[in-house]
């Protein structure tokens, strides 16, 4: 063989390898085969009105979730659930926590929000500061966002400090809404998530979809877990439960009632969580923040490489990870990615260690 110059761009690199998408915190598993099969066989009920009163998906969510299937609310998205909210509430005064998922910012400011960012500091490794916190939900406040586990730093708020929140909103008549999107990857779920306190406060939302946990983006169903009476009856009258068809329906009821996938996405995701955290807290050139949820948030500490640096150094090799560069609360020294399998974790973290 002559020798010659091979020219080969990125993506030239990338379609040789295999495409590894440590940038969209999803579970590595993918979709469970019980839905594939679940639409597979429900093709026939294309021609029939879903269900209205969705009773067997309820019933599944709530014994997935511990929610009382009367406050269980089903929708096609969380972002779908928030515009509701708005809509309902008329909030004019609203507080988001910082660093942390921003995706309803441009919603609240369309419905005439105004936005106040709460900052978590980053000397206290972005953990919220629960005493400090409580002394800004005064009376004009009208409602907050809680991501838990927070959707950027994979921080989690323990179960005490939620319930000492949810009491302040409550006298201060503030609606408390937490999106729990990545709460199915977290360890001990009954004792942390939100949807114990929904009984006791109707102040509290809960919102939760099935997009990271159950790899189905491509699917739409999202619930929400409230107890207070005139936002269900609301609903109710809005036909919100027209809102997703019979094959999404099926699909909804697979999913929460396979418990082999749920078990198995879990113990993958706890072994390769301790992995990888392990593997990495050596290292004196990046700070790690203890993850919680599926995927881990880095600080790069060397002055010379950035976030951009390390999302290009990894595209070679078909990793794909997320710069938080454009994320409110931290800029080009932040990485993040999500927990993959084994094999796909041990190349991310060697490929990352190359040039941090």
């Amino acid at each position: 063989m002559k020798k010659g110059v091979i020219n080969l761009t990125t993506e030239n690199l990338i379609s040789q390898v295999e495409t590894v998408r440590a940038d969209l915190n999803m579970n590595p598993l993918g979709i469970p085969d019980s839905v594939s099969k679940a639409i597979s066989e429900s093709l026939s009920q294309l021609s029939t009105y879903p269900d209205r009163s969705m009773k067997k998906l309820k019933a599944a969510i709530s014994a997935y979730s511990g929610a009382d299937e009367d406050n269980i609310i089903i929708g096609g998205s969380s972002y779908e659930f928030v515009k509701i909210l708005c809509e309902f509430t008329s909030p004019k005064n609203v507080i988001l926590i910082t660093p942390g998922a921003q995706n309803y910012e441009r919603l609240l400011s369309m419905n005439g929000c105004n936005i106040t960012y709460y900052s978590t500091p980053e000397e206290e490794d972005f953990n919220l500061d629960i005493a400090d916190f409580i002394s800004k939900l005064t009376e004009d406040i009208d409602m907050i966002f809680i991501s838990n586990p927070n959707g950027t730093t994979s921080q989690i708020i323990d179960a005490e400090s939620m319930e000492f929140i949810a009491k302040i909103c409550d006298g201060n008549d503030i609606t408390m809404v937490v999106d729990e999107e990545y709460m199915d990857f977290v360890d001990d779920i009954s004792v942390n998530s939100a949807i114990p306190l929904i009984s006791e406060y109707e102040n509290v939302v809960v919102l939760r979809n099935t997009t990271k946990f159950f790899a189905v983006p491509g699917l739409r169903l999202a619930y929400m877990a409230t107890s207070n009476p005139v936002l269900k009856k609301t609903l109710e009258i809005t036909e919100l439960p027209y809102s997703i068809g019979k094959l999404v329906e099926a699909a909804g009821v697979a999913m929460f009632t396979d418990n082999e996938y749920i078990s198995k996405s879990r113990e993958l995701i706890r072994t390769e969580r301790n992995l990888v955290y392990s593997a990495l807290s050596t290292h004196k050139t990046i700070k790690l923040y203890k993850p919680s949820a599926n995927f881990i948030l880095i600080k790069l500490l060397k002055n010379d490489v950035s976030a951009g640096d390390v999302v290009e150094h990894c595209l070679p090799k078909g990793l794909y990870i997320r710069s938080c560069a454009d994320i409110r609360g931290l800029d080009n020294k932040y990485i993040r990615f999500c927990f993959m399998n084994p094999k796909q974790d041990d190349l991310l973290v060697n490929t990352i260690l190359e040039i941090v």
